[in-house]
């Protein structure tokens, strides 16, 4: 008799959440430029994953010269031209890629954990001497604009892919400390949370298991929407030459080379910067689309 009763419970909560999964992408997929910027990014990612198989060059990837296509403009042969190297421009933007894409999982990772632990906790002790203490440190790194920051923990770094990622990390958490504190400083006096309380619940049942589950919506949109941001620091801070290193082909150093060569070579820097104006608009698309999906459960 047990068992069927937790089969049905189990039934039913499948049941709940496929209907909250139609719903969501019903008012997902009414928004037509969500959907454009599902399937972009969708094809974005699946081409990164699959780079060495469908790129026509993959060993222009790497450290390779051949001087006889130097600076080709853009052609059957080389859909984006190629570069003062000899190097195909279009298999180096879908490998590229590759690296925007780590950059961005990578940082969200590393700096929304520590952010939203942090936020959750100073929101829960939101008056006490926890509060003060987490918020006060938040709001220096928040008084320094993340490009200026980055720029200076990168400088002490040797300039390559992790300290780059790490130093676009240390930047990143404070947005959402502050983020999930004022969702948190607002779900604490609530019933459930009250309740809780009252049943003898720990601290950190409360935290993790109430009032966070509340919180990951909005967190959620807004890790769609700032990869699109990290993905720009990026290339901005590989631009410089404190990101990926040649020859590795990330899109922002392919930016900077492309640059010394314009105007008469002007694909080396058109179709790079384009591929970073797609991707950040494609996460941007998203993020819209599912703003207005978790609008609509949370009513």
């Amino acid at each position: 008799m047990r068992l069927e009763q937790q089969r049905s419970d189990w039934m039913a909560t499948l049941a709940l959440r496929r209907r909250r999964l139609s719903r969501g992408w019903y008012k997902f997929s009414r928004n037509s430029l969500s959907v454009i910027g599902l399937v972009v990014l969708g094809l974005i990612v699946l081409a990164a994953i699959l780079a060495p198989y469908i790129t026509p060059y993959p060993k222009h990837a790497k450290a390779y010269t051949n001087f006889r296509d130097a600076g080709k403009p853009p052609g059957l042969e080389h859909f984006f031209g190629t570069d003062r190297v000899g190097r195909d421009i279009f298999s180096r933007v879908i490998f590229g890629y590759r690296f925007s894409l780590i950059i961005g999982i990578v940082v969200l990772s590393l700096g929304v954990t520590p952010g939203v632990i942090l936020g959750l906790i100073a929101g829960y002790h939101q008056g006490t001497w926890i509060e003060s203490v987490i918020m006060r440190i938040t709001d220096v790194f928040l008084a320094v604009p993340p490009l200026v920051l980055a720029l200076a923990i990168t400088a002490m770094l040797t300039p390559n892919l992790t300290n780059q990622m790490m130093a676009i990390a240390l930047v990143w958490w404070p947005w959402y400390s502050r983020l999930v504190f004022a969702l948190a400083s607002s779900l604490r006096s609530e019933y459930f949370v009250r309740e809780a309380e009252l049943t003898g619940a720990s601290k950190v049942h409360i935290m993790f298991k109430e009032i966070l589950p509340n919180c990951l919506a909005p967190v959620m949109t807004k890790m769609t929407l700032d990869m699109g941001i990290v993905i720009l620091l990026a290339a901005t801070l590989s631009f410089i030459g404190l990101g990926v290193q040649p020859p590795k082909p990330g899109l922002g150093t392919m930016v900077a080379e492309g640059a010394k060569r314009l105007p008469g070579e002007w694909w080396g820097t058109i179709f790079p910067a384009l591929a970073i104006v797609v991707v950040i608009l494609a996460f941007n698309l998203v993020g819209d689309g599912l703003r207005d999906v978790f609008s609509v459960e949370e009513v």
